[in-house]
């Protein structure tokens, strides 16, 4: 298939090197030095699915007319680098793999004859070096759209994507969105601290800021009458009664997620970003849940404290001592 990839970072460029190892015609866009090295030297893929030198085409926008559209930017860039190539998109189907809980709703809303569904990936990659990516932890990715049922589209561009990367069609995906919003937030302490999510949660005093995130996350989840997907061992279930456990237990659900992810230091998306001196998209995560509280008129604290640091670094361009989040986020 012709596969274009709008966003060639850590997912992106897993995606796209992997695809075109599988025998697609991928095309990505990137922009500045990462567009630069891709062009020159390809993307450069390590790591768990093993060593790839894709040479794909790439550019600033797409310029041949795909049968397949990724959309792979950060949350804040979706709506922006959409447009920018929705008339070449038209009405092919479109995958939106990104964090947070509006991607597909804004890509329906500017691609209206595209067939617009959501990926929620777990694996974890860095990319802190422009066309360079290694995937530190593979996993399984989910596909789907709506409340219902894994409709047969879902299933078919599932079965196209499996053929570089695991990937099921599941139902009820928007709890599945929340799901994953829950194991995303495991990226606001490590980015404030400047250390890797393993670092973090083997602290035991930042481990409890982190379940305190989780457990707020899924307490919104639940008065706004969310069903939980089901993703890497974390369901409907076992995360309700994670919300009613204390933290001293709780702490648990970060550590089995740590566990997970092995030695290989885990930087998590939003410190990647930083440390390209780039805006993170803290505001689709955490922020997203103090959103989501306010809309049922409850509260979130403790991610309203851990959005506004991952601010503050954004702005000073460092990290802060443990002892800020220890002081400011209310736990």
């Amino acid at each position: 298939m012709r596969i274009g990839i709008i966003g060639a970072g850590a997912l992106g460029g897993t995606f796209a090197a992997l695809l075109s190892r599988a025998g697609h015609d991928v095309e990505v866009t990137a922009r500045g030095a990462g567009l630069e090295a891709i062009r020159e030297s390809g993307i450069a893929l390590s790591g768990a699915y093993g060593e790839v030198r894709a040479r794909v085409a790439a550019g600033a926008r797409l310029t041949t007319p795909p049968e397949l559209v990724l959309v792979c930017t950060k949350a804040q860039d979706a709506a922006s680098a959409i447009a920018a190539n929705a008339e070449l998109i038209g009405d092919v189907p479109v995958v939106i793999v990104q964090n947070g809980l509006d991607g597909v709703a804004t890509a329906a809303r500017l691609l209206p004859r595209a067939s617009c569904m959501g990926l929620l990936s777990i694996i974890a990659a860095n990319y802190t070096e422009p066309g360079v990516v290694r995937v530190t932890t593979p996993a399984t990715s989910y596909l789907g759209r709506g409340d219902g049922p894994a409709d047969a589209e879902c299933t078919r561009i599932a079965a196209v994507l499996s053929e570089a990367v695991p990937v099921v069609a599941i139902p009820g995906f928007r709890g599945a969105q929340w799901t994953k919003l829950v194991v995303n937030m495991l990226n606001a302490v490590p980015a404030i601290v400047g250390r890797s999510v393993q670092d973090v949660v083997d602290d035991r005093r930042l481990r409890r800021v982190v379940a305190a995130s989780m457990r707020e996350t899924v307490r919104v989840a639940v008065a706004q009458g969310v069903h939980f997907g089901s993703l890497q061992g974390l369901g409907d279930r076992r995360l309700r009664l994670f919300a009613r456990m204390p933290l001293v237990i709780g702490q648990v659900l970060p550590w089995s997620m740590r566990v997970r992810m092995g030695s290989v230091p885990n930087l998590g998306s939003t410190q990647q970003s930083l440390r390209r001196g780039q805006p993170t998209e803290v505001d689709f995560l955490n922020g997203a849940v103090v959103r989501e509280a306010s809309a049922v008129g409850r509260d979130a604290p403790v991610n309203r404290a851990l959005t506004a640091l991952v601010h503050e670094v954004e702005q000073r361009g460092g990290p802060l001592p443990p002892e800020r989040v220890l002081a400011d986020v209310p736990v």
